[in-house]
């Protein structure tokens, strides 16, 4: 395997597979011996009012710099959830403001780690936040779901390492020193995302395939192997796609952080923060970061257990919802009815939908933020798993945009699996602020009929923006998108691998269907750092006609567009409509084109 060079050059994808040379992966080891904080919920009685506030539930663990054995506590849930890629258990670290010495914080699978400051100086980490690929034999690109957030770290060695895939956001951080993107010995990668984040050094990303980074701080940027994206960042590399393969945008054209958690003295609060716009840099640089500060009681805390009367009753309070770690079964939507309502997830709490249920609806309101959770198919087919906005939806909310943020939804994996469609997009002017949108390619309940599903992403509304846009292996369109006005900074997908002929992907008199898709019906779009691979690994011979299709339209434009053959696992034709250089043999080296028109 070769070994990516260090310096700011461009180079070649470190291996043909790229990261599914799949074995089953190993259940969860036995559970740790954790502190148990409160018992799961059950509903409450009918018509009986629900609390507001309460504790934080049994997989929340809370550290201050006086907890005995942190180190120890750190190492048992990383001994469980080390190769836990499918498994059940769940786990929020939480570390309130002040100085830990010596930590390392070796982070699995559904881990997060945060921060309780309202800054991220207010927690201090001397030592790392470490995500390696040693139980992969250094392969990282399967090191999913695990997230960290809000703290300052003072790496041992003066770089922290963070070698991360997909779902595995990098928010609110001070790093003071390097941040290393790789596994040890330089492995291959498949990342990611980081936002709202400071890195006083360089950040090396080696074998980094792709990564886009948002309204942060950095002291230099390393290497680019295929599809580097910055929006808003200081000290980003200047535009050069496609030699290295930079796209630069000075500024992020809307934003709004994420909801979180923290401690106001001995009182918990979610603070939301404010919208920017043409924002750069870091939201809390500068002073106290703006926005507003909502108190726990004010919150229903829900526990692992919980259905959806019990939630859909404490949102018809007027509560909003805090879902700490766990299982969340649905037999009916949970329905977001109230603008500026906030939905968070700590630990990447899971909600699965019974019966072919739609697992989350939001009304056409302003404001409402969803954040920090994962949406996993349920084996009975549910025509949509997440919606924003119901059909139809013509309400403005530019001034008050709904943001999705940290969402993820998974089609098989962790058992079998099926949707028609995973997120669809109805609301005007919602953001999309970093997810990962994925039909299943290994685990549990995959196969191209098994775990089906046709469409990952569809978009309606106008104006719609998303900044982060993972969405991988649907069996028809990846991303459809109907609205005017739209905008996507950084996209990243892979058609499914498991087609299993030509004909299984005929579209019409089109090879395939496009990865990204805008309808002819569009006058207004704008992309910049699009990227498509094909691995057809049951039958190579595929050709995939183009990796994107757009209008002929004056006001559709897309910047710095590519395709890869990974290793000669089918070819594609084109990279947009019938523009484009086809992908070559078994070079695996990228198509692209840097504007369309």
């Amino acid at each position: 395997m070769p070994t990516p060079p260090t310096n700011g050059t461009a180079t070649s994808a470190p291996g043909p597979s790229r990261r599914r040379i799949l074995a089953a992966m190993a259940a969860a080891l036995p559970v740790a011996s954790l502190p148990v904080l409160s018992s799961p919920a059950s509903a409450a009685p009918a018509g009986a009012a629900l609390p507001g506030g309460g504790d934080l539930g049994p997989n929340v663990v809370v550290f201050d710099p006086s907890t005995p054995n942190i180190q120890g506590r750190l190492d048992e849930i990383f001994q469980q959830q080390e190769t836990a890629q499918f498994g059940t258990g769940r786990y929020a670290l939480l570390f309130k403001p002040g100085t830990y010495n010596g930590l390392n914080a070796q982070l699995g699978f559904y881990t997060s780690i945060a921060g309780l400051g309202l800054s991220p100086d207010d927690t201090a980490i001397n030592g790392d936040v470490t995500v390696d690929a040693g139980w992969f034999n250094g392969n990282a690109t399967q090191n999913f779901w695990r997230s960290a957030e809000n703290l300052a770290l003072t790496p041992v060695s003066g770089t922290n390492r963070w070698a991360v895939a997909q779902a595995a956001p990098f928010r609110r951080m001070h790093v003071k020193g390097g941040l290393n993107l790789a596994p040890d010995g330089y492995g291959w990668a498949s990342g990611g995302y980081i936002a709202d984040s400071r890195i006083d050094g360089a950040v090396a990303p080696y074998s980094q395939q792709q990564w886009y980074t948002r309204d942060s701080s950095v002291g230099g940027w390393n290497n680019a192997v295929w599809n580097m994206v910055f929006s808003g960042v200081e000290g980003a590399p200047a535009q050069t796609f496609p030699d290295p393969p930079y796209t630069t945008l000075d500024t992020t054209p809307v934003s709004r952080e994420k909801p979180f958690l923290y401690l106001d003295g001995a009182d918990y609060k979610v603070f939301v923060p404010e919208k920017r716009t043409n924002a750069r840099g870091t939201t809390w640089g500068s002073g106290t970061p703006r926005g507003e500060s909502l108190p726990l009681d004010r919150f229903y805390v829900a526990k692992p257990g919980a259905d959806a009367a019990t939630l859909n009753a404490a949102l018809d309070q007027g509560l909003h919802l805090l879902l700490t770690p766990g299982i969340y079964h649905v037999d009916r939507p949970v329905e977001v009815k109230r603008a500026n309502t906030v939905v968070l997830g700590l630990g990447y709490a899971t909600l699965i939908p019974d019966g072919g249920a739609t697992a989350l609806k939001v009304a056409d309101v302003d404001g409402v933020r969803l954040a920090g959770f994962l949406i996993d198919a349920g084996p009975v087919n549910s025509g949509t798993l997440l919606e924003v906005g119901p059909e139809g939806a013509s309400q403005g909310h530019a001034g008050n945009p709904t943001t999705v943020q940290d969402v993820f939804i998974r089609i098989g994996g962790a058992g079998p699996g099926k949707a028609t469609t995973s997120m669809v997009i109805n609301s005007n002017d919602t953001i999309i602020d970093h997810t990962w949108v994925w039909r299943a390619d290994h685990g549990d309940g995959v196969g191209w009929d098994t775990n089906r599903a046709d469409y990952g992403v569809r978009v309606n509304g106008d104006g719609v923006l998303a900044t982060g846009l993972f969405v991988e292996h649907f069996n028809k369109y990846d991303v459809q998108w109907y609205g005017q006005g739209g905008r996507t900074i950084f996209f990243q997908n892979e058609k499914a691998y498991d087609a299993p002929n030509q004909a299984a992907i005929q579209n019409g008199d089109t090879k395939g269907f496009a990865a990204y898709y805008i309808a002819d019906t569009v006058t207004s779009h704008e992309g910049w750092g699009l990227g498509s691979y094909c691995f057809y690994n049951v039958d190579p011979t595929i050709v995939q006609g183009h990796g994107f299709k757009a209008p002929d339209a004056q006001g559709v434009k897309l910047h710095d567009l590519l395709v890869v053959s990974l290793g000669g696992k089918g070819q594609y034709e084109h990279v947009i409509n019938g523009i484009g250089a086809p992908t070559s043999g078994t070079t695996t080296v990228p198509s692209t084109v840097v504007s369309y028109p």
